[in-house]
């Protein structure tokens, strides 16, 4: 870790410093032979930082820090060519990453189990999921409060095979060579949960005409 880093994170307290050191381990563990005890530390860290920027609860930090970066370790393993899994992987990207690409994420791993990949971003993400959406996804029998909001990031907008924006517009990141859609949705912030239902439904017609391109059988 270099001195500047160090220095960055002198601010975390000990049960923290601690978490992160565990989850740095348990990272190692699994993406031992693909990524080095550096460049985990420096995803972990970099994840720390873009939640603790805006984070509502500090003791979920590490938690959510490492989940983020095991996201992308992934990710990056894939547009590395460390994986050949050969599943689709479609990227849901809206502004605040709490609503709109929630949903779509959730009805996508509903549907098609472990047969694709779904990840969700946002260009500016908020602070907790949409608890219409979340309410909402309930009456459909699928649970997203697991989730969080969270930003895009390179490696796993390179990842993705099908990138799906919702509403955020120029903020979306352009890579060459990816499909790309666009699905216009009414933004479910600040709504309650009967005008998020049509929404939803929308969003699970589009979820399983997409899989229906992409070849996957809906579970």
């Amino acid at each position: 870790m270099t001195d500047t880093e160090s220095h960055h994170h002198s601010d975390l307290n000990i049960d923290q410093q601690l978490a992160l050191r565990t989850a740095a381990t348990r990272l190692r563990g699994e993406f031992d032979g693909t990524f080095g005890q550096e460049t985990i530390e420096r995803f972990l860290h970099s994840s720390y930082d873009q939640f603790a920027a805006r984070a509502s609860i500090p003791k979920f930090l590490p938690l959510l820090a490492e989940r983020f970066a095991r996201q992308r370790l992934r990710a990056l393993a894939k547009v590395e060519g460390h994986t050949h899994d050969g599943k689709p992987t479609v990227l849901f990207l809206c502004v605040h990453n709490a609503g709109r690409s929630q949903m779509a994420m959730g009805f996508f791993q509903h549907l098609a189990g472990n047969q694709a990949m779904a990840w969700s971003g946002g260009s500016e993400p908020g602070y907790e999921i949409n608890p219409s959406a979340v309410a909402a996804m309930r009456e459909r029998g699928i649970d997203i409060t697991d989730e969080f909001p969270k930003p895009w990031t390179e490696e796993i907008v390179r990842a993705a095979d099908v990138v799906i924006t919702m509403g955020c517009g120029d903020a979306c990141p352009v890579f060459p060579g990816k499909k790309y859609l666009d699905w216009e949705l009414d933004d479910p912030a600040g709504k309650s949960v009967e005008d998020v239902r049509p929404v939803r439904d929308e969003i699970e017609r589009r979820v399983r005409a997409l899989l229906d391109e992409l070849g996957v059988p809906v579970a």
